[in-house]
């Protein structure tokens, strides 16, 4: 078992200019600024919405910290020329793209952590259109990476990886708030099959296939549906696998079949090829016991952090996925530092 410590490790670098957190006054986008502002006390941030007085409260909570408001139907959200971010984390969908055009514009680094896989044509547009401009992240996986990156973890283990299977739990009590249940809706409605890898073949799943009975973290037998997130594709793009699935139980967290307050959690099955030649399958799982707001909150403080400079260098102008300039040790430590329990069987 793997747990956090108290004390996080304060970095030295700086930044000028705020984060702008669009969406910041929201349940995950404001546990997000007290997660960067855990790690980095002196990093400004900018707490962007429609209501200047919730965006208020919570800048006037965390510090060192404005509220602006943001209008997404403006190509410059209703900002001041001069004015300027050093970063845009959208925890809204930005159906406009005007919040992207923006970062570009200001050559600043964006974070999308709203958009669907099958929604990302208009991003990737603009980024072919304009490649040297922002570092462009596409972090729409589960909690933003916190499945993903831990996965990639663990299948250092296998010298070749077959099958990958992620069983996540998302108790009903734990949606968040009104953008993130607009997410899920638009997610699973617009299109009713999943994406998922199977036998090194992408198929919708449907039918029979688009279910799958995985042991809960407290050894309930549970049902998931097979869900398009980005983890899928980026699995089995990084190891190889042959096989590789994510499925969502919207539903009761072990924690509260025993009476508790809800909790997040998410099971990852790996099978492969050990790297002593033997075959080997392992299973590993993560819980936090305040649900999935402060998960996610982690994430995107690791991808911004990183993408700023504060940890490593900065990144460079790119299209990104989270895996590819964050180790995987790096985020499984700040999970467990914001007390996500892990464990491995």
């Amino acid at each position: 078992m793997i747990r956090g410590g108290e004390e996080l490790v304060r970095m030295t670098k700086s930044v000028q200019e705020p984060v702008l957190i669009v969406g910041g006054s929201g349940v995950v986008g404001s546990r997000a600024a007290k997660a960067l502002r855990k790690l980095h006390p002196h990093l400004p941030v900018a707490i962007g919405g429609r209501d200047l007085e919730k965006a208020s409260a919570v800048a006037s909570e965390i510090g060192n910290a404005d509220a602006v408001r943001i209008d997404l139907d403006r190509t410059d959200l209703g900002q001041p020329e001069a004015k300027r971010f050093s970063a845009v984390v959208m925890f809204v969908k930005d159906t406009s793209t005007n919040a992207l055009l923006y970062a570009q514009d200001k050559g600043v680094p964006y974070v999308d952590v709203s958009t669907a896989t099958f929604e990302i044509a208009p991003e990737v547009a603009l980024y072919a259109s304009r490649p040297s401009r922002s570092p462009i992240v596409l972090a729409s996986h589960w909690l933003a990476g916190a499945a993903l990156l831990p996965t990639l973890h663990f299948a250092e283990a296998y010298a070749k990886v077959d099958t990958i299977a992620i069983g996540a739990v998302l108790d009903e009590q734990d949606m968040g708030g009104p953008a993130a249940y607009a997410d899920y809706e638009r997610i699973t409605q617009v299109i009713a099959e999943a994406q998922i890898f199977e036998d090194g073949k992408w198929v919708w799943a449907s039918g029979d296939r688009s279910s799958r009975v995985f042991s809960a973290v407290d050894g309930v037998e549970t049902r998931g549906q097979a869900y398009s997130v980005f983890d899928t594709m980026t699995l089995a793009a990084a190891t190889g696998a042959r096989s590789v699935r994510v499925d969502l139980v919207l539903g009761e967290s072990a924690s509260r079949r025993r009476g508790e307050p809800f909790s997040t959690e998410f099971v990852i099955e790996l099978a492969g090829v050990k790297h002593d030649g033997s075959s080997g399958r392992s299973r590993h799982e993560l819980v936090h016991r305040e649900g999935q707001a402060p998960v996610t909150a982690a994430a995107v403080a690791t991808i911004v952090e990183r993408l700023l400079g504060l940890v490593g260098e900065p990144v460079s102008p790119g299209l990104y996925l989270p895996n590819a300039f964050i180790t995987p040790a790096h985020m499984l430590e700040r999970l467990a530092a914001f007390g996500t329990q892990i464990r491995s069987l």
